[in-house]
C-alpha cells in the first residue's frame, strides 16, 4: 500500500514537472499593441496624459469615461507616445485654435474632429489603433482584436479623435500638460472637469 502511495506521488510530481517545462517553452511575443506601456512612459508624458483625460472630457455624458475606459486611452496614448505618433508633423499653427474649441465644445460631434485630419494621420489612425476586426467574424457581430479598446473608441470617438490630433499636434507629447488656446467663452454649464484625480 505504502509503495502505491510513493509510486503515485512520483509520478504526480514529474507530470507537474513536466507542465510547468511545458509552460516555459511555450513564451509567447509580447504584445506591443499598448507600445512600451503606460506605466513605463516618462513623468512628463503621463503629466501629459492626465491633463488630455481631464481637458477633454467636457461632456456631460462623458465627464467620468476618462475613469471608465482609463485602460484603454492609457494603452493607446503610450503606442502613440512609444511610435513618436507615427513621425507626423505637428499643425497646431492651424488647427489648434479649431481644435481646441470643437474638442471642448458640447455641440461638436467626432465627425468634426475627424475632418480636421490629415490624409496621412487618417491612414496612420486606422494602422495603429489596436482594434483590427477579427478575420471570420459574422456580420452585424464583429469581434476585434482588443474588443475593449473598439468599445472605447465607439463610445468615446470624439474624446479619442482630440486626444490624438492634440498628441500629435503637441509634437507628440514635447510638454507635460496639454496645450489648448484660450476660448473666447467660458466653458457651458454641466462641462466639470472632474476626473477620478481630482477626487480625494
Amino acid at each position: 500500500m505504502k509503495c502505491v502511495a510513493v509510486a503515485l506521488a512520483l509520478v504526480a510530481g514529474f507530470v507537474g514537472t513536466d507542465a510547468a517545462l511545458l509552460r516555459a517553452g511555450a513564451r509567447q511575443e509580447p504584445d506591443t499593441a499598448c507600445g512600451k506601456g503606460f506605466d513605463n512612459l516618462v513623468k512628463g508624458s503621463q503629466d501629459y496624459y492626465r491633463t488630455a483625460a481631464v481637458e477633454l472630457f467636457t461632456h456631460p455624458s462623458h465627464t467620468m469615461d476618462n475613469a471608465t475606459f482609463e485602460a484603454e486611452f492609457e494603452c493607446w496614448f503610450a503606442s502613440m507616445c512609444t511610435t513618436k505618433c507615427g513621425g507626423l508633423a505637428s499643425q497646431a499653427d492651424a488647427r489648434k485654435a479649431t481644435l481646441t474649441e470643437m474638442c471642448q465644445s458640447v455641440e461638436a460631434d467626432w465627425l468634426k474632429i475627424w475632418k480636421l485630419f490629415s490624409p496621412e494621420e487618417v491612414k496612420w489612425f486606422k494602422n495603429s489603433y489596436p482594434s483590427d476586426e477579427v478575420e471570420g467574424s459574422e456580420e452585424g457581430s464583429e469581434v476585434h482584436y482588443k474588443q475593449a479598446m473598439e468599445t472605447a473608441k465607439e463610445v468615446n470617438k470624439k474624446e479619442l479623435l482630440c486626444m490624438t490630433l492634440f498628441t500629435i499636434d503637441d509634437e507628440c507629447v514635447k510638454w507635460p500638460y496639454i496645450r489648448l488656446t484660450k476660448l473666447s467663452h467660458p466653458r457651458p454649464r454641466g462641462a466639470s472637469l472632474r476626473s477620478r484625480w481630482a477626487l480625494t
